[in-house]
Parts: structure tokens; C-alpha cells; sequence
């Protein structure tokens, strides 16, 4: 169960454990802009490739993946609350982005854009579904999409659909596609390969250690297409 809140704020984000070892905060570089494709030719080239290789992204682009899918663009959006590239009901940004690479798993701060170690070592299989392992196994980059049910609370407008649990299912999810849209465009613009996908839910909550609020949704694959 949810307590309602009547403030405004921002709910503090769960703190990533910074001693994991060989784990360390990456701070990412700013985001810059790519080859200037407009929205429209990027749709035109939008598709899901399951095909993807294993050569790492560079860290620049990884920067450029996670600020397109629900980065910071404007000190002042809805309601008081920074806005960001994402829309979310009443803005109340309840979509946490964990990345997960060979390395280790990090959690997306958007506000910092930066990236805060939460587990290490190679955890990219829990990021995908039951029976789809066989696509982009080993590709560099594994979205996991987290709901937090809690950040509804501190949502700018406190409308009554935040406090149905119907409803809130269906603001949660289309908020992660919406989210999980803007990487597709960004790969399409980029020439990236990408693919949104189901996760391993029970083991993903064991593994991130979990809040009975959070649930991960959804996962999405991203890297380079294999060519030929």
C-alpha cells in the first residue's frame, strides 16, 4: 500500500551502493548532439533489430542514449518539477532507468547524469526475457525499466488515477514506452540497433534488492547491428 503525500517533492532516490568492488560513480559526458537526422527521417529508419554485436558503445554514446530516453532538458517543467525528455503522469518521473553492461549494473541519475553502481559483474541476462536469450546475448548495453510507485506520491498534480492501482498500471507502462520510444528514435538517428523486450522480473527484483513499490517492467538491448 501507498501512503499519499500531499507535497511536492521529488522523492530521494535510492542510494546505489558506491563499494561495490570494481564498481565506481561514472559521470557521463554531456550530452551532444549526433549526425543533426531529423524526427521524421528517424522514424522513417525506426525498427527493432535483435541482431546486435558485442562491440562496446562508446562512453559518449551511451551519455547521448540515456539523456534521449529520459535525461534533464529544462529546469522548469509541470508543476514545479524539473522536466525532463520523457512525459510521465503529472510529471512525476516514476520510471527508474537501470543500465547494465558486463561490468556491473548502475542505476541512471538523471539529474546528475551520471551513473551510480549498484551491483557488479555481468548480470546482462537478467535483462532479458524467458526463451529470448538467444538475440543480442552478449551486446554491450542492457536497459532495465523499474517502476518506483512511490514517486507518484510526489507528483506535481495529485489527480485520483495516481492512487488507482488500475490505473496506475496503465500510466506506468505507457510511460515506459514512451521512454523506451525516444531510445528507438535516437538509435534509428544514430544508426544504433535496439530492441524492447520483456526482463527477468523475480530475479531482477532479488538481485537489485528491490522495495515492495518498485517493479521492473520492462527491458530494452542496444548496441551496434551485426552486419551481413
Amino acid at each position: 500500500m501507498i501512503v499519499r503525500r500531499t507535497d511536492s517533492r521529488r522523492p530521494a532516490a535510492r542510494k546505489a551502493d558506491i563499494r561495490k568492488p570494481g564498481l565506481h560513480p561514472i559521470v557521463l559526458p554531456k550530452p551532444k548532439p549526433g549526425r543533426g537526422m531529423s524526427v521524421f527521417a528517424a522514424l522513417l529508419k525506426r525498427q527493432t533489430v535483435r541482431t546486435i554485436g558485442i562491440r562496446k558503445l562508446p562512453l559518449q554514446v551511451i551519455s547521448n542514449v540515456l539523456w534521449a530516453a529520459c535525461g534533464v532538458n529544462r529546469k522548469n517543467g509541470p508543476f514545479g518539477i524539473l522536466g525532463i525528455t520523457a512525459a510521465s503522469a503529472s510529471n512525476s518521473q516514476e520510471i527508474d532507468c537501470y543500465v547494465v553492461t558486463k561490468e556491473g549494473i548502475y542505476l541512471y541519475e538523471p539529474v546528475s547524469h551520471r551513473l551510480d553502481p549498484v551491483v557488479a559483474g555481468d548480470h546482462r541476462s537478467l535483462a532479458i526475457g524467458s526463451g529470448q536469450s538467444k538475440w543480442g546475448a552478449r551486446a554491450p548495453v542492457r536497459l532495465i525499466y523499474v517502476v518506483d510507485l512511490e514517486k507518484f506520491s510526489h507528483a506535481g498534480y495529485q489527480e485520483p488515477g495516481l492512487w488507482d492501482p488500475e490505473i496506475q498500471k496503465t500510466y506506468y507502462c505507457v510511460d515506459t514506452g514512451i521512454i523506451a520510444g525516444n531510445v528507438y528514435l535516437y538509435a534509428a538517428s544514430e544508426g544504433l540497433a535496439t530492441w524492447f523486450h520483456n526482463c527477468n522480473k523475480h530475479a531482477i527484483e532479488a538481485k537489485l534488492k528491490l522495495r515492495p513499490g518498485q517493479r521492473p517492467l520492462f527491458g530494452q538491448t542496444i548496441g551496434y547491428p551485426v552486419r551481413g
